[in-house]
């Protein structure tokens, strides 16, 4: 079969052999290309494996599914705590970076990982409820309530996930954007749109940095009213500084999140497979390419060009 695998800073579509082996077969309808999918192959990042790790698709029996894209191990003292995004093994089972993900025409996951659908949501954009559920997962950490307003720092496909998710709950949800597609998308989402290049005067009771820099940091700190919090949501590839003084004396607090896992006994993505049945606009706001699985080399360009529009592109074996 087909799957896309990247070699020296350049992603290729190759000949493989079907997965086979005990799990659940997943004949895939859509691969989202996410910023870290992006990073690793500019990096250059040793990965061997199939890349894709936002992925969605159909079973044997045509049910629609979405996948949370990790095998945690189930025995360390994090499994048994119930927190599994933060397996002692994380970075041996996450599928798409260690393991063979779903950029490819089927892929073979243990039970554990599948997320059924709802009905009026389309394995053809589902690969969405993997990012929702990272904005999901840390959203849940604030105990968010209609009072709030909340600013997140950063559109790219997981700030616009933190503006689905915050928007139907908080008074209002800022949106500091710095591409056109992406203010539309912020709009279109429900968010209120402010200027990212420029400095604002209002205070948030929590913002929450998608950008990953240490400006975006800087930004975050400063809308941030005293005493609310900072959540961390982005990914830092090149490390971070703080404006500690200004936490210091703002008294902020500083939450950091990854990935996903549950919270009592729902699982974000399941919330997140929920969220994009209750706002279908999701979808149509966020995807804005959609391209064959041949054609990954030009996706994968496409994605690098925010500039150009692209907010997530999406392969389609």
């Amino acid at each position: 079969m087909k799957a896309v695998r990247c070699c020296e800073k350049h992603v290729h579509v190759v000949d493989v052999p079907a997965p086979q082996g005990e799990g659940v077969l997943v004949k895939v309808r859509s691969a989202g290309i996410c910023g870290s999918d992006l990073h690793m192959v500019a990096g250059g990042f040793p990965v061997t494996a199939t890349l894709g790790h936002e992925v969605a698709g159909v079973l044997k029996d045509g049910t629609a599914v979405a996948l949370e894209p990790i095998a945690p191990c189930g025995h360390c003292d994090m499994c048994v705590a119930g927190d599994y995004q933060m397996c002692r093994h994380a970075n041996e089972s996450i599928y798409g970076v260690a393991r063979d993900g779903g950029m490819a025409e089927e892929i073979l996951v243990p039970a554990r990982c599948i997320v059924p659908l709802p009905g009026n949501v389309r394995p053809e954009d589902a690969c969405l409820v993997e990012p929702l559920a990272v904005a999901a997962h840390g959203l849940a950490m604030l105990g968010l309530n209609a009072s709030h307003r909340v600013a997140v720092v950063g559109a790219g496909s997981i700030g616009l996930c933190a503006v689905a998710v915050a928007q139907p709950v908080v008074k209002e949800v800022a949106l500091f954007a710095r591409h056109d597609a992406q203010k539309l998308a912020g709009d279109q989402l429900g968010a209120t749109l402010r200027d990212a290049n420029l400095d604002n005067a209002e205070e948030f009771h929590f913002v929450v940095d998608c950008a990953g820099t240490s400006g975006s940091m800087e930004q975050a700190v400063r809308l941030c009213r005293p005493g609310g919090t900072v959540l961390m949501l982005a990914t830092y590839w090149e490390g971070l500084t703080v404006p500690a003084f200004e936490v210091g004396m703002k008294n902020l607090r500083l939450v950091s999140s990854s990935m996903y896992g549950r919270h009592g006994l729902t699982r974000d993505v399941d919330v997140a497979a929920q969220l994009m049945a209750f706002n279908p606009r999701i979808a149509q706001v966020m995807i804005t390419h959609r391209m064959p699985l041949d054609n990954a080399a030009a996706a994968f360009a496409v994605a690098s060009d925010r500039s150009a529009g692209a907010i997530k592109v999406v392969l389609e074996p």
